[in-house]
């Protein structure tokens, strides 16, 4: 590296954060120079003017611009650093590797903020750990702060999420359905599409690491269910350019991943249709029914619909094969209604254009829309 290339990003963000470890995990493996920043409030009330929303992680740049959001993070910086790709060049590959980001990144949000926070042990230990890191002062008042964080964290992050003791088994579900999915996958082989990481392994990896991995009780399950999941976080984790630089990019779609389409089919794809006609119609709430017929009430959410547009382009990039393959595998009928289908007209610009140069005119916007 030379010149802005060798001069370290700073990483603005906590060290018990899914997104923040997502984009460290990458730059870790990647080799791109970072050192990280522990947020406090005024740092993040800092990055929030800069970058327009309050959310972490903030990625500070060499040159004064600012990166925020880990997907068009990631994007930018593999085109702008000489780095090997976490973007497989096959198109089929490649669609399917942003789709499960996608997924990860979204959808796994609902266990990994449940267990967090509907455990008495999770709960205390990390609302202690947020209050030290954003608030700190005196000993005294530690107690009272990690008290404030709970609280708000399990309304915005249980009830906000439609977390009800009739919904419950089906969060517990998600994550235990994954790690048997994902425990099939690393027995066979090292990752997820195959013998190289790609931008799949990190969107996955985000909630596995900072919150299944190290919260106690969903780390037990892992432990005791998912050993080979256990090892593939560490390795993701341990990984530095030399080790996967020269590993092939996948070709094609390899096996064992079924379980996990399953789950994007049955409900995740269905989920942000729902929100997506929510947020069309200007909606705060919509129902919505997941395949094991539980009813949930949900915030429509404009990012998701960003989200479920961005699937819409990739998609729409495919040549007729790669398409073929993708309804084989999603189903042709669901796959016209969601990712063949126009990309609406009037999806909220929720972030402006990477890099961020100046500061927007508005306040920052908060992280309800995630």
């Amino acid at each position: 590296m030379s010149g802005t290339e060798a001069v370290p990003l700073v990483v603005h963000g906590l060290d018990l954060s899914y997104f923040t470890g997502k984009l460290q995990a990458y730059l870790r493996a990647t080799g791109i120079p970072w050192v990280h920043r522990e947020m406090d409030l005024a740092d993040l009330r800092r990055c929030g003017t800069v970058t327009g929303i309050l959310q972490m992680p903030a990625v500070e740049m060499p040159d004064g611009s600012w990166l925020t959001d880990t997907t068009p993070t990631i994007r930018y910086l593999e085109s702008h650093y000489a780095t090997p790709t976490v973007l497989p060049v096959e198109e089929t590959a490649r669609f399917l590797a942003l789709l499960l980001e996608d997924y990860a990144d979204e959808w796994l949000w609902r266990p990994a903020l449940y267990y967090r926070w509907a455990f008495a042990t999770d709960a205390r230990l990390l609302s202690r750990r947020i209050a030290e890191s954003l608030v700190g002062g005196p000993p005294w008042l530690l107690p009272f702060s990690a008290f404030a964080f709970r609280v708000r964290q399990r309304h915005v992050y249980l009830n906000g999420e439609g977390v009800t003791r009739e919904t419950r088994p089906a969060v517990e579900a998600l994550y235990l359905h994954t790690l048997a999915a994902l425990e099939t996958v690393f027995r066979q082989r090292p990752y997820l599409l195959g013998a190289r990481p790609t931008v799949a392994d990190f969107g996955v990896f985000g909630p596995f690491f900072r919150h299944f991995f190290c919260d106690p009780t969903p780390a037990r399950l892992m432990r005791d269910q998912a050993p080979a999941v256990l090892e593939w976080v560490a390795r993701l984790w341990n990984l530095r350019p030399q080790d996967w630089r020269n590993a092939p990019l996948p070709e094609g779609i390899p096996d064992g991943l079924d379980p996990l389409f399953a789950t994007i089919r049955q409900d995740y794809l269905p989920y942000l249709l729902a929100n997506d006609a929510a947020v069309a119609a200007g909606a705060n709430r919509f129902t919505y029914r997941d395949a094991a017929g539980i009813d949930w009430s949900l915030q429509s959410n404009p990012y998701r619909a960003h989200c479920l547009d961005q699937l819409k382009a990739a998609f729409s990039g495919l040549g007729p094969g790669g398409r073929a393959k993708i309804d084989a595998i999603l189903g042709r009928e669901l796959v016209e209604r969601s990712l063949s289908a126009p990309r609406r007209q009037g999806v909220p610009d929720l972030l402006p254009p990477l890099p961020i140069r100046s500061s927007p005119a508005r306040r920052p916007t908060g992280r309800w829309w995630r």
